[in-house]
């Protein structure tokens, strides 16, 4: 089997590529413009790389070419970075699903794995989010997300295309990177703490999250290939769990083995309070998928951080 995927230069990315080849499930080509990702990722991979953008149609023909499917994960991530910069989120993340659905298409309607967002859920209360709760996105980042789902659905009906979206929910885990204005919440704790240094927290730090361990979503996603799993609707890719920002921070304090300082600044624009997965239509479609316990996905991520190793994830 043949794998193309985009943004494969990225955390989430180069983690299934990891999982792919180990497994012996795929050979992997990789899509990325390198704006968000690293080729360093793909050290040791023997994943064939493709410099460009998923805007650019001569680039996904050639890529797609001989291809099996698609797990398309290249995106202008970050809730901020959006409301800094809405049009490049939306051409991105919409437009360039869009790039990639049509390509696949004339592919020959290659199977599309495709990654949306738990932020297009919005400020729902509702506990957990099930994927029938109504859209509300806060950020033009979710509605990015919103419409690429909505694409990949509607080229599923339009064109008989093989699709399955799934809603990320806080991935975490080696290679993710840290220290810029827009790096997520866990790298940056972790990377603060080995330096000795405060975390910045916004808000009171009891917003609750359902962090989920790349390894879990590297498993999924290669199953989702494997079997050529499809769903007329989105699936929730998180296993359920609910941890406070302040509870995180606890658990890496006993693995750095040290108090980390705190200094609280104003909530962000855009930032939902809560966010918990229902799991029921994922176990549906991946019954034997066990999701990587925090405590162990952190552990890990831990040690990536001092010593820069990356294991096969799962």
């Amino acid at each position: 089997m043949r794998v193309v995927v985009t943004g494969g230069a990225g955390f989430i990315g180069a983690n299934l590529v990891r999982r792919l080849e180990a497994t012996g499930l795929a050979d992997c080509v990789v899509v990325d413009d390198l704006s968000t990702g690293d080729v360093a990722n793909l050290s040791g991979t023997a994943a064939v790389f493709h410099e460009g953008s998923i805007l650019d149609e001569a680039l996904l023909d050639e890529a797609m070419t001989g291809a099996d499917a698609v797990v398309h994960l290249a995106a202008v991530p970050s809730v901020p970075r959006s409301i800094d910069d809405p049009v490049t989120s939306h051409a991105a993340n919409a437009t360039g699903t869009l790039c990639v659905l049509e390509a696949a298409r004339r592919a020959g309607g290659l199977h599309v794995v495709a990654a949306s967002s738990s932020s297009v859920y919005g400020a729902d209360p509702t506990m957990p989010k099930t994927e029938d709760l109504p859209s509300r996105p806060m950020s033009p980042y979710a509605a990015s997300k919103l419409a690429a789902e909505s694409y990949l659905g509607a080229w599923a009906h339009s064109y008989g295309l093989p699709t399955l979206a799934f809603r990320f929910f806080n991935v975490f885990g080696p290679l993710q990177p840290a220290g810029h204005a827009y790096a997520a919440v866990l790298p940056n704790f972790i990377d603060a703490a080995l330096r000795g240094e405060a975390v910045t927290i916004y808000g009171d730090g009891l917003q609750s999250r359902d962090f989920t361990y790349v390894g879990s979503v590297a498993t999924v996603l290669a199953d989702a290939v494997a079997r050529r799993v499809t769903s007329p609707d989105p699936v929730n890719l998180a296993f359920g769990s609910r941890l406070t920002l302040l509870d995180a921070l606890a658990e890496l304090e006993g693995l750095v083995g040290a108090s980390i300082e705190r200094v609280h600044d104003d909530p962000r624009p855009g930032d939902v309070r809560h966010s918990q997965a229902d799991r029921s239509r994922l176990a549906a479609l991946f019954p034997d998928v066990e999701p990587v316990p925090f405590s162990r996905g952190l552990a890990e991520t831990v040690a990536w951080f001092r010593t820069g190793e990356v294991a096969v994830p799962g």
